[in-house]
């Protein structure tokens, strides 16, 4: 496994029980916080993903990962959605969601502006494309971006509580 990075490593391990479940690798992060590394693995499926979904993966890898123990360091596992304001990472992710409202912050300023929210028209060998509100394209390469997520939040989905 030469040259794999633990993030790549996990993958490669845990694929196949995620298939076996139904789910998607949506992203897999690796990070210190304070004193602590946390191995974060966010899944997806159709129709969105359960509690259930979580903690059966979460048993079905915790052994398997114990046993090729790709991490040195000791480390909290946990396992989630990425949530409605997910985070656009892989090209699949922006070829699964093209056509989608989205919100993009560039890494420095166009003309001025970081922070551009449109839709998802086009992601060519890491170009994406957003149509504006105002009808413009703005065309950007993914690596000169902050990040890209989902524009998905509607306070109109929610129902008020009084």
């Amino acid at each position: 496994m030469a040259g794999m990075n633990t993030v790549d490593r996990v993958r490669e391990i845990i694929s196949p029980y995620a298939a076996e479940l139904g789910l998607q690798l949506w992203d897999i992060t690796f990070k210190k916080e304070g004193t602590d590394w946390y191995l974060r693995v966010f899944i997806d499926k159709d129709g969105g993903v359960s509690v259930d979904d979580c903690v059966d993966l979460t048993h079905a890898i915790t052994k398997p990962l114990d046993e090729a123990d790709p991490i040195s360091q000791s480390y909290m596992l946990e396992v989630s959605s990425p949530g409605i304001e997910r985070e656009l990472k892989r090209d699949e992710h922006f070829e699964k969601y093209i056509g989608s409202p989205v919100m993009l912050r560039a890494i420095r300023a166009i003309d001025g502006v970081r922070d551009f929210t449109g839709i998802l028209k086009e992601y060519i060998d890491g170009q994406i494309t957003i149509q504006l509100q105002d009808g413009n394209s703005l065309s950007v390469n993914k690596k000169d971006c902050s990040y890209v997520k989902l524009d998905d939040f509607d306070i109109n989905d929610f129902d008020a509580e009084i």
